[in-house]
Formats: C-alpha cells, sequence, structure tokens
C-alpha cells in the first residue's frame, strides 16, 4: 500500500494555464479504485480580476497498468468485492445456524429419551419393591443416597480426568474442544458416550434385580446420568453456546461456572480450572478471582450486546 501512495503523489511537474477553459480538461481514468482518489484533480482557484491559476497533475503512465493489475487479479470489479464480503458473513452465520440447529435437536432428543427412561425405571422399580406391601426403606434410601453422591463424586471424577487424561494422554482427541470448531460436532464428545456405558450397565444392572446392593448401583447410574445432562446443559449449551439454554444463562452461580470454565480454556492459570461445577472454587484456590470477575462482567456484556 505504502508503494501504491509513493508512485501516486510522487508527480512530474505541474502544469499552470491562465485560464480553465483554456487547457483542456483531462479525461477521467477509467478504473475505479480507492487508490486513484489520490490521483484526481486538484484545483485551487483564486478570485481576481479575470482569470482563475488551477494546477493539474499528470497521471503516471507505467502506475496505471499496475493498479490495472490490482483490480484483475484481485476481482472482476470492486462492487463484486463488495457483494462478496457480505456474502461469505451470511453464508458463516448460516452454517453456525445450522451446527446450532443439529446440535440443539440431538441434545433435546436425548435429553427427553434418557429422562424419560429414567422416570419410567424409577417409577417401575420402586413400585416392583413395594408389590407385596413392605416399603424397602433402606434400599430407597440407598438408591437415592448413592444416585446424589454418584452425581457429586461425577465433577470430582471428571476435574481429574480432565487433568491426568485428556490434557495428556488422551489429549489428541481433548484438542478438538480447545480448537475452532467444524460442524456441530466434535472428537471431545465421544468422552460423553464413553461416560454413558457405565452409567447404562448399572441402571440396567439395578433395575432387573432387587436387592441393596442392585438399588446401590442403580442409585449410581441414575446419579452419573443426571450429572450429564446438567454438564451438556451447563458446559456445551451455556459456556460455549452450542445451543440456547434459556433461564439458564440468567443464573448467578451458572454464570461464574462458565466465567471459570472461559478460563480454563485461555490458560490464564495453567489450565485452572478442570472441573465444571466447582471451577470458582478452584479458581479462588489460585488466587483468580479478579480475572474471574473480568471474565463475567466481559460475558454479560456480550450477551447484552448479542
Amino acid at each position: 500500500m505504502s508503494a501504491g501512495l509513493s508512485a501516486a503523489i510522487t508527480a512530474k511537474p505541474f502544469r499552470s494555464c491562465l485560464s480553465s477553459h483554456l487547457t483542456p480538461k483531462p479525461t477521467p481514468t477509467p478504473i475505479f479504485h480507492p487508490l486513484l482518489h489520490l490521483q484526481k484533480i486538484t484545483c485551487a482557484a483564486r478570485r481576481k480580476t479575470n482569470f482563475a491559476v488551477c494546477f493539474v497533475l499528470e497521471e503516471q503512465k507505467q502506475s496505471a497498468p499496475q493498479i490495472v493489475n490490482l483490480v484483475e487479479e484481485g476481482s472482476e470489479d470492486v462492487r463484486d468485492c463488495q457483494i462478496l464480503i457480505p456474502a461469505r458473513v451470511a453464508e458463516k452465520l448460516a452454517r453456525k445456524r445450522s451446527e446450532r440447529f443439529t446440535y440443539l435437536v440431538a441434545a433435546v432428543m436425548s435429553s427427553f429419551g434418557i429422562t424419560s427412561m429414567a422416570v419410567m425405571a424409577v417409577y417401575y422399580r420402586f413400585s416392583w419393591q413395594m408389590e407385596g406391601g413392605e416399603v424397602p426403606i433402606s434400599e430407597m434410601f440407598g438408591t437415592f443416597a448413592l444416585s446424589v453422591g454418584a452425581a457429586v463424586g461425577m465433577e470430582f471424577w471428571a476435574r481429574w480426568a480432565h487433568r491426568a487424561l485428556w490434557h495428556a494422554s488422551l489429549w489428541h482427541m481433548h484438542e478438538s474442544h480447545h480448537r475452532p470448531r467444524e460442524g456441530p460436532f466434535e472428537l471431545n464428545d465421544v468422552f460423553a458416550i464413553i461416560n454413558a456405558f457405565p452409567a447404562i450397565a448399572l441402571l440396567s444392572y439395578g433395575f432387573f434385580n432387587k436387592g441393596l446392593v442392585p438399588g446401590l448401583c442403580f442409585g449410581a447410574g441414575l446419579g452419573i446420568t443426571v450429572f450429564g445432562m446438567a454438564y451438556m446443559f451447563v458446559h456445551d449449551g451455556l459456556v460455549h453456546k452450542r445451543f440456547p439454554v434459556g433461564p439458564i444463562a440468567n443464573v448467578p452461580y451458572f454464570r461464574k461456572v462458565a466465567a471459570a470454565h472461559q478460563l480454563h480454556h485461555s490458560e490464564k492459570f495453567n489450565g485452572v480450572p478442570y472441573g465444571l461445577f466447582l471451577g470458582p472454587k478452584e479458581v479462588e484456590e489460585v488466587g483468580g478471582l479478579e480475572e474471574l470477575e473480568k471474565e463475567i462482567n466481559r460475558r454479560i456484556k456480550s450477551s447484552k450486546g448479542s
């Protein structure tokens, strides 16, 4: 660009004329390009008795073909470039909307399917337990207690696996989550499927068998399932905006969770936090509360701007 500017302002000596109508007007250049604005005719007129003094910059013959080449190489017409850029932006936005819709359909279908099956499994299992009129209090309490314990324990398991496995030996899979995503899915989604297998196995064993141990297994599978659904909505929906989450985004603690996970992707604290729901606590332990507040405010402004 600097070469184009210097070529445009380094002109040949001036020509002066005593009257504007004595010298033929220079023909305008047929090329429309922003660089040629510097080569337009510059005229300074002084009102005196009966004449005006004009100064005309002669156009350089050698610079014109260079600009013609730039125009020809860039595009056929400047207006085509101006139309092409918005078209690319619109195409990118349409692709993003399509990807978000695809993932939203998958998330809704899986959520309704898993939720309905879990509710039916809980109902039928406890109805079978009370067929003889007896209420197995210990078994029911163990099922609910272990479901809560498994959901909380999954947070610590996810934190450890995130640090020790995903960012270590399994980085070749998890790396897709730290790069710009191409398409609605990424290789990192395989970990969600892997975690679903033990949940399905525990739920199946607890559903088709009676007793305290099957009841505990059923509760553990239920807790893993609940954690997986919550993780999907908060992590994939709220943090990475792969689908809209509605009022979840307005919950203050979930805002802190989203901001803390965003700090993980920025690597300002060597990857901390590795957990999700207890991520703000991890950030506090490494002295990152100030950065956490900045990220929260940034996300609030971004949500209001969009």
